[in-house]
């Protein structure tokens, strides 16, 4: 038994009658418009499969996040200790300053999402490490509930077990888990989940924050442009702010850095536990990459740990300099993919392989010397999914995007998005699948 097998299971179940399963796809719609799952107001789009994911596959995502993990912890002390090995990482000043903050307990990435290229086993490339800012919890548990209530579904229950991962109550357990250890400590901790209101996900905050309520405990959401540090505390309209969620990405916390300096003096200061840290940029950004490729870096991870770069990292290298880069990625337009060093939902990633030469020619000009990385071209592995189009099923292969998140350096769960397009982790064309995992049922 396989993703893959179970997959083909499923649509072949849709096919034997399409006319029933049309009509609960059309019901599953109208739930899915109805509920919490959204982006910037607007619901996001899914189809009426989910990612079937076997025991086997857990165990990888089990392994893989455990050698990446310590890979992370390694690569952040090099970072901490050695003022050379900094230097390759290019940071301002002031994230510099941030980064070197102790923040008050063990742990450099809380909560993470290592998205893959994954064709089951071995069979796998990394795409990008997400660390802070990471989402996508909140659609996938929506999505996985109602398609559990289909009547497809509930057909496959027949014959098997099926879950889904929870993702919301397990985070909060984690985050106050971390908090626990947080040398400042107090009971019963005030929470903020952080981020610019022009940037968060309203809805998926709103969740979080009902979870920490739902706990005992106090919870907004809050701007950071909306706290004050007055006298050694950080509050929020007068609620002392105890433990931030963080969820602002680095890079937006630092162009707007100027506009939140109670913040940022209270997590130099070291009074408020903010999770995470300035240390999970470290991971998050494109160019650890480059960095996890290079010699110096290689040289103090295990061989288990340098296999897995080696065979699983793409080749990364920044997009500048010599000349011979430039024509290097022009020229093999179709092995290239040209991306920021820092951005986040895709912006500004392109494959040589979407465009013509001229059109090519033309992104790479403008991004030449301009904080750009070019890394190989992976092929994503496919999977077929069921669409209705006038009622009727159709079946098409679309190419994978597997997330696996970890909180406080543990598996927790996965999230899948799916597309035909080269690019598709981005928040625009493509689905959001939900993911399950499927075991036999003991007759």
């Amino acid at each position: 038994m396989d993703g893959l097998s179970l997959t083909k299971e499923y649509i072949d179940l849709i096919k034997e009658n399409p006319e029933k399963y049309y009509k609960d796809y059309i019901r599953t719609v109208e739930k899915v418009e109805n509920s919490n799952a959204k982006y910037k107001g607007k619901p996001i789009p899914f189809l009426y499969q989910p990612m079937f994911f076997t025991e086997e596959d857990i165990e990888t995502f089990h392994r893989i996040g455990d050698i990446l993990i310590s890979i992370a912890n390694k690569v952040t002390n090099n970072y901490l200790e050695s003022s050379q090995y900094r230097k390759k990482f290019k940071y301002p000043k002031l994230l510099e300053e941030l980064i070197l903050v102790d923040p008050g307990y063990d742990i450099n990435i809380p909560i993470g999402r290592f998205d893959l290229f994954y064709g089951g086993g071995d069979k796998f490339k990394f795409i990008e490490v997400n660390t802070d800012g990471t989402s996508g919890m909140n659609e996938d548990n929506i999505f996985s509930n109602i398609l559990l209530e289909t009547k497809s579904m509930e057909k496959m229950k027949e014959k098997y077990q099926i879950s889904y991962f929870e993702l919301i109550d397990s985070w909060v357990e984690e985050s106050l888990r971390i908090y626990s250890r947080f040398d400042k400590k107090v009971d019963n901790p005030n929470i903020a989940i952080v981020d610019f209101k022009e940037s968060g996900i309203t809805a998926e905050f709103e969740t979080f924050k009902k979870a920490y309520i739902k706990k005992g405990y106090n919870a907004v959401i809050v701007d950071p442009r909306d706290l004050r540090y007055i006298d050694g505390k950080l509050y929020y309209e007068g609620m002392r702010i105890d433990l931030i969620y963080r969820r602002i990405v680095t890079v937006e916390f630092m162009e707007k850095s100027n506009e939140i300096p109670d913040l940022i003096k209270a997590y130099k200061d070291g009074t408020v536990c903010v999770i995470g840290s300035l240390r999970s940029q470290i991971m998050h950004n494109k160019i650890i990459f480059k960095i996890l490729h290079d010699k110096d870096t290689l040289s103090f991870l295990s061989e288990e740990e340098r296999k897995l770069i080696k065979k699983h990292v793409p080749i990364t290298e920044e997009f500048g300099g010599d000349e011979k880069i430039f024509k290097k990625v022009l020229n093999n337009k179709d092995k290239y993919i040209i991306k920021p060093i820092d951005s986040f939902a895709s912006k500004g990633v392109n494959a040589g392989r979407d465009f013509s030469f001229d059109e090519w020619k033309e992104i790479l000009t403008n991004c030449w010397n301009k904080d750009y990385l070019f890394q190989e071209f992976i092929d994503p592995f496919t999977r077929p999914f069921i669409q209705f189009e006038d009622g009727k099923p159709k079946v098409r292969d679309f190419k994978l995007n597997i997330g696996v998140y970890m909180y406080n350096e543990k598996f927790a769960g996965v999230y899948t998005r799916i597309s035909r397009e080269n690019i598709i982790f981005g928040r625009e064309g493509y689905f959001s699948i939900p993911n399950m995992l499927i075991k036999p049922k003991a007759f």
